[in-house]
């Protein structure tokens, strides 16, 4: 894709002031910036222009004026030292976690990303609690908002630290998330998103200075937040179709966005259809007994070969819980081993065990391997949480193809997306029934297709 940002830097040489050119220093800026062809007015706010001073005596009458232009006009949203780097940053703000990036926007490099849990959850762990919570009174939708904001200026500022330089370089934001985390990040009332006809307070696209919702960035930047679609398919899935290009794609096409709340579009050649299904957060390490998040220790690979538990971890340490993938590995192997049946009840065998809280369990990994001394098992409970999940993925996919009078053997590629989606083996959650049993020549998915290579994986067995 072309480098096209929404901002851009110009540094300026000015003139001194002198006895005898008595004009003001955002006067000579204006001037500098049209005599390098920026059309129309120049205008700032406050803030910004409260800087020029500064670093003009500091540098020589230099300066690096970052402009974010328009039809009407551009405007400054930063003025710095000349040769200081324009930084944009990215957020996916999921119900269960946030990921952030921060990029160059000079050269598009991406110089860092970070992921963190939402700190909404403690409020709810789906978007529906949530709403009920902000419901209750004003103060609690602001408590949301404010949790939210305070997470993003916490990664804004330790990615920046880690590319040596302060949160106010960061000049453009963009954002997306679900209807709901979209709502509850601008402060708009959630409380029609709970009842019927569920219908959104805001669709479009919005540019908002990020001052004006906490962001501490560049004190002129703005940040855009892409439309919604309704009032459960939401901005994040509007930049997931934008990135996989399904819209233009021939034929059927299926793209699942899989996170705790799961869209999914159908282009039916050339008709799309969207529709959001709750999946929960069991794929994000919660519901889980032993669940956690792709976090070192964590188990992300999962076979069982010749009645022998094989598992990878990630950064190769020593176990300490299952991560998404991983617990859809274990599920999966687990059904094809027969400890699972079709209805998700676990059979007795030498590896399971009488798990006191959570009924039948399978053990992964005894406690004498594992990073924290304790077994890791794989329950009932866990396996009702992955069909509770798979379940609703399955349905949104099939009642879109009813609506558009196609069936599964119609579907000619099948897009995964969202971060678990780029990880999960595709051939576990065909095993599960999660995704419908297409041609491994239909499944490009959004990360690697499992090769069957990774039946013997690095790791200890069992």
């Amino acid at each position: 894709m072309p480098l096209e940002p929404a901002v851009v830097a110009h540094t300026v040489q000015l003139e001194p002031a002198t006895q005898e050119d008595l004009r003001s220093d955002w006067t000579r800026l204006c001037d500098a910036l049209a005599a390098q062809g920026v059309q129309g007015p120049v205008t700032a706010p406050p803030s910004v222009m409260a800087a020029l001073p500064g670093v003009l005596r500091r540098h020589n009458w230099q300066a690096s004026v970052v402009l974010r232009c328009r039809a009407a006009g551009c405007e400054a949203v930063r003025v710095g030292a000349p040769g200081d780097r324009p930084l944009g940053f990215a957020v996916d703000m999921g119900t269960t976690k946030l990921a952030g990036y921060l990029v160059d926007l000079q050269s598009g490099k991406t110089l860092g990303m970070r992921g963190r849990m939402n700190p909404q959850i403690a409020y709810g762990e789906d978007v529906m609690a949530r709403i009920g919570y902000a419901m209750q009174s004003q103060s609690h939708l602001e408590t949301l908002q404010r949790a939210i904001v305070g997470a993003l200026n916490e990664m804004i500022a330790e990615l920046c630290a880690g590319a040596g330089v302060g949160p106010g370089h960061v000049v453009d934001m963009v954002a997306v998330g679900n209807t709901a985390m979209h709502h509850l990040f601008v402060g708009l009332p959630v409380e029609q998103l709970g009842t019927a006809p569920y219908v959104a307070a805001v669709a479009q696209a919005l540019d908002i200075r990020a001052a004006d919702l906490g962001l501490e960035i560049a004190p002129g930047g703005y940040v855009y937040i892409l439309p919604n679609i309704a009032g459960f398919v939401g901005a994040d899935h509007v930049s997931m179709l934008l990135a996989s290009n399904i819209p233009s794609m021939d034929g059927v096409v299926v793209g699942l966005d899989i996170g705790t709340n799961t869209e999914v579009t159908l282009n039916a050649n050339g008709r799309l259809l969207a529709c959001s299904t709750a999946s929960g957060p069991a794929f994000e390490g919660a519901h889980i007994r032993d669940g956690m998040r792709a976090s070192e220790g964590a188990i992300e690979r999962l076979r069982i070969v010749d009645g022998k538990v094989q598992y990878q971890t990630i950064e190769h340490a020593p176990p300490v819980g299952l991560c998404g993938s991983g617990i859809l590995d274990a599920v999966a192997q687990l059904r094809l081993a027969g400890i699972v049946s079709v209805t998700g009840a676990m059979a007795g065998n030498d590896r399971t065990v009488i798990d006191d809280v959570h009924g039948t369990a399978f053990l992964v990994a005894p406690a004498r391997i594992t990073g924290h001394g304790a077994d890791i098992l794989v329950s009932r409970s866990d396996v009702q949480e992955i069909q509770l999940a798979k379940g609703a993925m399955r349905a949104g996919v099939k009642i879109l193809l009813e609506e558009a009078g196609l069936t599964e053997a119609d579907i000619d590629t099948f897009i995964i997306a969202g971060a678990f989606g780029s990880y999960i083996d595709v051939e576990s959650a065909v095993a599960i029934g999660m995704f419908p049993p297409l041609p491994r020549d239909a499944l490009p998915a959004g990360g690697q297709l499992v090769g069957d290579g990774r039946a013997a994986m690095p790791g200890l067995p069992v």
